[in-house]
Order: structure tokens, then C-alpha cells, then sequence
């Protein structure tokens, strides 16, 4: 693939591969989610469309493939594919162009792949459609491709089920459906954003390589300006429906023009944030000692327990007060099991758990229930974690009620307004539901929901991996500011390196349910010992001029 200063030099001399001209969409009359916008992409190219949730930057790419809503109705002076107008070509040919000259990845595999139909005869699919090849020239086509994009064991791999393969197996197949149309251009939307890094780097790898190969062009939406960074040629930035600014790779890191480019820069977490950290001594608020996970592996009539997943083995570690550590690895590893565990959430534990000099694993009935109000935790998906019929006031009064009852209503309602001041939301966001609200802002809800029994220590499981950058730059300031005036304890899981750089004090790295380093933020970012805690910070996308 040419680098960005190359290929920005050549341009002027090529023809666009793809040309938008005037390009809007709208959802009703008055809801106008893309706003005449115009770009070109080149043979060769990787463009990159950036921006956060609801700046219309998915919505821009299924239109051109025609895979918009039915409510939606978009309109364009043209939309130009080498040197043919889309816009004139009736739906039935479009369908045999679909695929086959523009491909497209999507966010989520395991929404776009069909659950009961094996991965080989997904991919079948698109080569009988667009070359009705004969059945055995058809398979190793398929076998073919799988091997294209790094699938191990394609031979058996070919009959098995997405639900069979891991997340980044199911990527793999996604680009290879993608690419068996033999495509002039490659849209990947979000390709990477709910993987570890190391996967995510190899998808990134494996993309460049086929670019390489194939002469493809590759149009990259993405919010992670980070990635973008290091795989780009040029990027346009959208803000509202509008292109704001267009540059090269180089050009825009180097100087940025729109104030809300400048917005989404200044919101990346940097790894450099570690660098000379303070550390002040303070007393131990969480000892676990050998904690032990394991989960049965049942088989026969009779599901004997034959074996166990081994998810936490072994872990030992401490937490101070009002101190962040950090936990970290790639997916499988053990940390959520750990941090579930910690709260006896249906996770049965062996070891020792001792939370300000008390043994959790030797309470039992109403004692535990009591201390449960010490340790909350924030989950992942604010949305999931929330029900949607409850009021939010009536969510976050909820702790209340069932770990202090001696709190009267009165005080209870006087509490949770006060709570939603505290995560900057007014107190009529009481009265609305969580559907009314963004991501961002029923993280806030989830963060207000653990305060209200005023806790000792927080597990955080992943709590800004679905959120924009900007977004994400918010909860982390909340986050550290509540710390700051409460002296809240985190125990962060997370395989957001820059995250970590932000918030921790300390490091914990698990692989394979044990904990292989363990120090300082700043000593195992700079300076990394194991060969894993290596490999996953080599994975790490960095920001260009982040050095």
C-alpha cells in the first residue's frame, strides 16, 4: 500500500475510483443526518471517513450500496463508480454490482452472519451469485479465501457455524465474504472496534496485505483517529451530517484545522499520560489471595463433569485506597470471571477475598448482603445493564431501597438528585427513561446508579469501550474526579491501553486466568517485562507523533 505522502502526490494524475457529489440523506422531513456532502476515493487508496456515533458516517456508506432504512431518502447530484452513474442503474443491476464491485464489512459479525447456515456456504453465496462457478471449482474458491484472510484449518473451519468461531475469527469471515466479489472497493465500517488489540492489529494487517495484493481501494470508517493514523492515506472528518475537513494522513496530524478535529484529538487517551505519575502511600482496601475460577465441562447422557475451564487461577493481588489498578488482556482471559467473582455475581470462587480486613468468602445471608453495598460495578453496556421500563430515578433509588431501607422516600429522591448533579445531569433526566438518553449519558446513569449506596470500591468492566472518543475523554474525567473528592477505589478492566495510561496506578496483566506482571503504569507501559504484556503493547495502535 503507497504511504500517505506518496500517494498524495499522485492523485492529482488519477481518476477517482468513487466520486459523491452532493450527497444528503434524510429520516423524515426534518431530519437531515447527511448534508451535501462530497468526496473522492482513489484506485489504491486507504480513505478513511471519521467521526463520532450519529455524524452520519455509516449512514453515508449504505447509501451508496443502496442498504439504507426504508424511512430514509437520499438524494445526490451523482455518485459516480468508475465513470458510471449509480444513481441511473435500476435496483435489479445494482444487485449484481453489489458485492461484486463495491464489498462491504460490517461492525458486528455475529449480526451479519446467518447463525444457522456454516461459514463455507456464506461465502458460497456471493461466488454463485456473481460467477456461478461449478460446485467443486466453488469450494476451493471458499477454501481459498478462508486461507486469504488467516483462518486456521480451513478444511474443517469451512463446515462449522459463526458461533463456533471467536470474534476475530468471525471478522475474518466477514472480509472474506467481502472479498469474494473480487471488489474495486472495500467499505469497513468500524472493523475492529470489539476486539483486543492484538486481534484487532492482525485484522489491520491482514487488510493491508490484501490491499496490497489486490490493487483494491479500502474506505475505512472508524472513530479511533489513532488507527486511522497508521493505516490511511487520507481522511475526512464529519461532524453533524457535514464533512468539516479533508486532508492527508500526514497533513492532518501534523496540523489540524476544523476546532472539532482539533476536539477529537485532544480527547485521545495517550499512553505518554503515565509518564511521572505521583504515587502516595495508602492503606490496603482489597487483598485477593490464590482466587481460583473454574467453570465444569459437562459431557455424556449423564453430564458428568469430565474437565474445567480454569477462567481465574491462581490470582493474587492488592488495592489501595482511593487507588486505581488496572486489569488487562485480551478477551477470555479471565478478568470479567475475576471481577464478577469479587462480588459473588453467580461465579462460585475458591481463595480469599479480603476487603477492609473482612474475609467476603466467609459471609454468608445478611451480613453479605450489608457489604455488598461497599463494592458496586459499572458494566459495559449501560443499556443492557439497565431496565428499560424503570425511570431512571427509580434505577438509581433502587441500591437504596434494598441496602439502606432505613432511608426514608423523601431522602431517597433528595439523594438521586443529587447523584444526577454529581454526573452532570439535570434532576428532570429523573423523570425520562434510558432509551431517552445517549451512550454517554446512561454511562453516567450506571456511574450515578453504583454511587448512590456510597461505595469503597467500583469495578469498572470495560466502561468507555462503546463510547465515542470525546465521550469516552468525559467518563474518564468524571471517573478520576470522583475519585479525587471521595477517595473511591477502582479496580479497572479494560483492554483500552490509553485508558489505562489515564486512570491507573497500577498494572495487572492476566493471560489465560493468571496474572503474568503486575507494577507500576508507568513501569509496565515504558517498560515491560513479560513477552505477553510486550506483544499486546506492540498491538497498541499509536497516534502518529505520539512517538
Amino acid at each position: 500500500m503507497m504511504i500517505a505522502q506518496q500517494f498524495t502526490k499522485e492523485v492529482a494524475a488519477m481518476q477517482p475510483l468513487l466520486s459523491i457529489e452532493q450527497l444528503s440523506v434524510n429520516f423524515g422531513r426534518d431530519n437531515r443526518v447527511v448534508d451535501e456532502i462530497s468526496f473522492e476515493i482513489y484506485p489504491g487508496e486507504t480513505f478513511a471517513l471519521v467521526g463520532e456515533s450519529g455524524s452520519g458516517k455509516s449512514i453515508t456508506a449504505l447509501s451508496v450500496v443502496r442498504l439504507l432504512p426504508f424511512a430514509a431518502k437520499m438524494q445526490a447530484s451523482a455518485v459516480v463508480l468508475q465513470g458510471e452513474n449509480l444513481l441511473s442503474i435500476p435496483e435489479a443491476a445494482f444487485c449484481k454490482l453489489r458485492g461484486r464491485r463495491i464489498g462491504m464489512i460490517f461492525q458486528d459479525p455475529m449480526s451479519s452472519l446467518n447463525p444457522v447456515m456454516t461459514i463455507g456456504q456464506q461465502i458460497t453465496e456471493v461466488l454463485d451469485l456473481h460467477f456461478q462457478l461449478p460446485k467443486i471449482q466453488t469450494r476451493q474458491q471458499v477454501l481459498e479465501l478462508l486461507h486469504q484472510v488467516e483462518i486456521p484449518e480451513p478444511e474443517r473451519r469451512i463446515d462449522e457455524y459463526p458461533h463456533q468461531l471467536s470474534g476475530g475469527q468471525r471478522q475474518r469471515v466477514m472480509i472474506a465474504i467481502a472479498l469474494a466479489g473480487k471488489p474495486d472497493l472495500l467499505i469497513a465500517d468500524e472493523p475492529t472496534t470489539a476486539l483486543d488489540v492484538t486481534i484487532q492489529a492482525q485484522i489491520l494487517e491482514l487488510l493491508k496485505n490484501l490491499q496490497q495484493k489486490t490493487g483494491m481501494a479500502l474506505w475505512l470508517i472508524s472513530h479511533d483517529l489513532a488507527l486511522v493514523s497508521n493505516i490511511a492515506d487520507r481522511i475526512a472528518v464529519m461532524q453533524n451530517g457535514k464533512i468539516v475537513e479533508t486532508a492527508s494522513t500526514a497533513a492532518f496530524f501534523k496540523q489540524a484545522n476544523h476546532p472539532y478535529s482539533l476536539k477529537l484529538l485532544a480527547a485521545l487517551p495517550l499512553m505518554s499520560s503515565c509518564i511521572n505519575k505521583t504515587e502516595q502511600a495508602a492503606d490496603t482496601l482489597l487483598k485477593v489471595n490464590d482466587l481460583k475460577v473454574y467453570y465444569p465441562i459437562r459431557k455424556g447422557l449423564l453430564k458428568r463433569v469430565v474437565d474445567h475451564v480454569k477462567a481465574v487461577d491462581g490470582v493474587s493481588f492488592t488495592l489501595e485506597q482511593g487507588k486505581t489498578l488496572a486489569l488487562v488482556g485480551e478477551s477470555g482471559c479471565g478478568k470479567t470471571s475475576l471481577g464478577k467473582s469479587l462480588l459473588n455475581l453467580g461465579v462460585a470462587a475458591q481463595g480469599q477475598v479480603i476487603f477492609n480486613g473482612i474475609d467476603l468468602k466467609q459471609l454468608q445471608g445478611e451480613a453479605l448482603r450489608r457489604q455488598r453495598a461497599e463494592i458496586q460495578i459499572i458494566f459495559q453496556d449501560p443499556f443492557a445493564a439497565m431496565n428499560p421500563r424503570m425511570l431512571v430515578g427509580d434505577i438509581i433509588e433502587e441500591g437504596l431501597r434494598a441496602l439502606r431501607p432505613e432511608i426514608s422516600k423523601s431522602q431517597r429522591q433528595t439523594q438521586v438528585a443529587k447523584l444526577l448533579r454529581q454526573v452532570d445531569l439535570p434532576e428532570a433526566a429523573a423523570l425520562r427513561y434510558p432509551h431517552e438518553f445517549s451512550g454517554g449519558q446512561r454511562q453516567r446513569i450506571c456511574i450515578a446508579r453504583a454511587l448512590a449506596v456510597e461505595p469503597k470500591l467500583i469495578i469498572c468492566d470495560e466502561p468507555t469501550s462503546a463510547l465515542d472518543v470525546s465521550v469516552q475523554a468525559q467518563i474518564i474525567e468524571l471517573l478520576k474526579q470522583l475519585q479525587q473528592k471521595q477517595g473511591l477505589s477502582y479496580l479497572l478492566i479494560t483492554h483500552n491501553f490509553g485508558v489505562v495510561a489515564e486512570m491507573a496506578d497500577d498494572v495487572a496483566v492476566m493471560y489465560q486466568g493468571r496474572i503474568v506482571e503486575h507494577g507500576k503504569v508507568e513501569q509496565v507501559l515504558m517498560r515491560p517485562e513479560h513477552a505477553y504484556t510486550r506483544a499486546l503493547l506492540g498491538a497498541v495502535p499509536i497516534l502518529k507523533g505520539e512517538g
